[in-house]
């Protein structure tokens, strides 16, 4: 089978996701990933919000520092591309408001940090073509948007069509597909139970591995070379807070999974699920070095 791409992303956003204004996972939890890399000797893409980073320059600086990628993650993780499925008060942006919201983002971190990101993510892997074509002129490398579980057509890196960018066309930039075990049956109507996130800290290094090693087979059985990219967030990595959420003028109460063995579990899982990657022939790439 050879060797899997294997490109690891986190996304650099408030604690716990759309559901808090917080950083206080933000820089612990950097640090934890930073020195699990730092110990595999693998180089990562870290995506910034433009609030993360203002409001963070010490993590940002760090992480630049360590030889890693510095992505943007839109200006306060906002919606910019099509909803796959309903959030309750989140609004999409309008498609024409788009480039000047990732124009601001890529901006504000390069005056940060001296780095123009060349990688970018949406948030919730929800992309368009409106995003696709911004991110074409103003020379991005690479779009890691691409949520496999959702389209489960693309299965490698391709550069995606000016009119569609769930299609392959004679773009530039490469768009990225995040990894979904798409040789299970799902039981979710919108996929998400193909998708890796958060089994590895949810149960373990070893079930993700499951899901890479039937993903593996399904790809080369269909004549495509296996390509796995993650999306974690550095909250994931310091113990978050269980219950509800107050803030503002009311409460949030996140599913119990989305915080579950946050900390030095996900810390210990993540260096396994390394370890076991390596093992099973991965190499490691970070979103803007992969070329087709």
């Amino acid at each position: 089978m050879g060797s899997i791409k294997t490109v690891f992303g986190f996304d650099m956003e408030t604690d716990i996701g759309s559901w808090t204004p917080w950083y206080d996972g933000f820089g612990p939890g950097t640090d934890v990933i930073l020195s699990i890399l730092k110990k595999h000797d693998i180089k990562a893409t870290f995506f910034f919000t433009a609030d993360a980073a203002k409001k963070n320059v010490d993590v940002l600086k760090k992480v630049r520092d360590a030889g890693h990628e510095i992505g943007a993650h839109t200006l306060f993780h906002e919606t910019i591309g099509d909803p796959l499925f309903e959030i309750p008060g989140d609004v999409p942006v309008l498609p024409e408001e788009v480039e000047n919201r990732i124009r601001k983002n890529t901006e504000i971190i390069e005056e940060l940090c001296g780095v123009r990101p060349t990688a970018f993510r949406c948030p919730r892997l929800w992309g368009s073509t409106a995003v696709v074509n911004t991110l074409e002129k103003l020379g991005y490398k690479a779009d890691a948007t691409y949520p496999m579980y959702f389209y489960r057509e693309q299965l490698e890196p391709y550069h995606p069509s000016k009119d569609d960018w769930t299609k392959k066309g004679d773009m530039k930039l490469v768009e990225l597909p995040n990894f979904a075990d798409l040789s299970m049956d799902s039981k979710d109507p919108y996929g998400r139970d193909m998708d890796q996130w958060p089994l590895w800290r949810t149960e373990n290094a070893e079930a993700v591995m499951e899901h890479i090693r039937s993903y593996a087979k399904y790809c080369t059985d269909r004549g495509a070379n296996p390509f796995i990219c993650f999306y974690m967030h550095p909250w994931e990595f310091h113990k978050m807070p269980e219950g509800l959420l107050h803030y503002g003028e009311g409460s949030v109460l996140p599913d119990p999974f989305i915080i579950k063995n946050c900390g030095e579990y996900a810390a210990e899982q993540f260096d396994v699920l390394i370890q076991k990657l390596k093992d099973f022939g991965s190499e490691f790439s970070t979103a803007g070095s992969i070329t087709i």
